[in-house]
């Protein structure tokens, strides 16, 4: 009598012999595969934590570019009579000790902020994936340069180095978020090595090479394609990360400097009258929050989207077959390991038996 183990490799590969010669309807497997867009789809759009980044996300965006139009005030006009007023119909979030609106300079704000944030990322993005992508693919002198250039930046105080820098680039968006780009690359470049050091062994890969492929071909064909999906989940966390080191540094006083502003600065501006009225010092606070929420958020979705091993991400084919084969070894148990589950063949298929 066939043990069980005997069963099971017997049934499994009858499974796969009757794919093979076109057998119609082996239960369960007769669906179209989906491609990996349609599967990454399915993930993102079943993250309901991402749904609601995204989403939040976009109100966010909305309010803060929309929200300056929709008020008489502009950013920085100045009324002393008016000043430190509460929230009312007139100035939605008050007025600061100048009397300049608090909601069109939180929007304005919220909008710098973010620019800072996406800039830095960017460039943080390029500059890291270019270092990490050469040192993971040659590899010998370019990993040990790349490595102790990492090591370097790591090593060097961050702190020191952005009150220096920002305090001397950081008056434009574009200046502050080079600065920090300068600090944050080495978080992508770790992460682009790791994944280009197990993506290069493998078999394509190798295939590739030995077709005569070249290194400009593999990297840009084969190699940075699959690391976009890492590249795209580090980008949003990055954001985030920008935008909580911006608004330290502003509230500092080493980050944006007048005229402009961003979430930082007016916590900054309002930190002396917290006792007195702390509206002024929480509601840039919580839009900074609500931020960095949607972001992380947002990148949460696209790591278990983009990342085929992800919890609960099979593929609807590849559950198919575990129930058709689970059942074609019940049916194999019953009626003898020759047996297959839901199985119906055509003449062709018996033609090629």
């Amino acid at each position: 009598m066939a043990t069980e183990f005997e069963i099971d490799s017997q049934t499994d590969e009858m499974l796969e012999t009757a794919m093979e010669l076109g057998i119609s309807d082996v239960e369960g497997l007769s669906e179209k595969p989906k491609t990996f867009g349609q599967l990454a789809r399915e993930r993102f759009f079943g993250h309901k934590l991402a749904i609601v980044g995204g989403i939040g996300l976009i109100l966010l965006v909305a309010l803060f570019w929309l929200g300056p139009m929709l008020s008489e005030w502009e950013f920085d006009e100045r009324n002393v009579a008016d000043r430190l007023l509460g929230p009312s119909s007139e100035h939605w979030f008050g007025t600061d000790e100048i009397g300049r609106d608090l909601f069109v300079r939180t929007a304005k704000g919220g909008l710098y902020s973010m620019r800072i944030g996406l800039i830095a990322a960017v460039v943080a993005t390029v500059t890291g994936t270019a270092f990490g992508a050469l040192a993971g693919f040659f590899g010998g002198v370019w990993d040990g340069i790349v490595s102790n250039l990492v090591n370097l930046v790591l090593t060097v105080p961050a702190i020191i180095v952005l009150s220096v820098f920002a305090n001397k680039f950081g008056a434009s968006a574009i200046g502050l978020a080079l600065v920090l780009a300068g600090l944050l690359w080495t978080r992508i470049a770790r992460v682009v090595r790791g994944v280009v050091l197990s993506i290069k062994e493998q078999e394509y890969i190798m295939a590739a090479r030995a077709a005569g492929a070249s290194n400009s071909r593999i990297m840009f064909r084969h190699l940075l394609p699959n690391i976009v999906g890492a590249i795209a989940v580090e980008v949003t966390l990055l954001i985030g990360t920008v935008i909580v080191l911006e608004s330290t540094l502003s509230f500092l006083g080493l980050g944006v400097k007048p005229p402009n502003a961003s979430l930082g600065t007016l916590v900054a501006d309002a930190k002396g009258d917290i006792d007195s009225d702390p509206i002024r010092v929480l509601t840039p606070g919580i839009f900074i929050i609500l931020i960095v929420l949607c972001v992380n958020f947002l990148g949460d979705g696209l790591r278990d989207a983009l990342d085929p091993r992800a919890k609960g991400s099979d593929s609807s084919e590849a559950k198919n077959a575990k129930k058709a084969a689970k059942k074609a070894r019940k049916q194999s148990g019953k009626q003898g390991p020759g047996y297959i589950a839901g199985a119906r063949t055509d003449r062709s298929s018996i033609g090629k038996i």
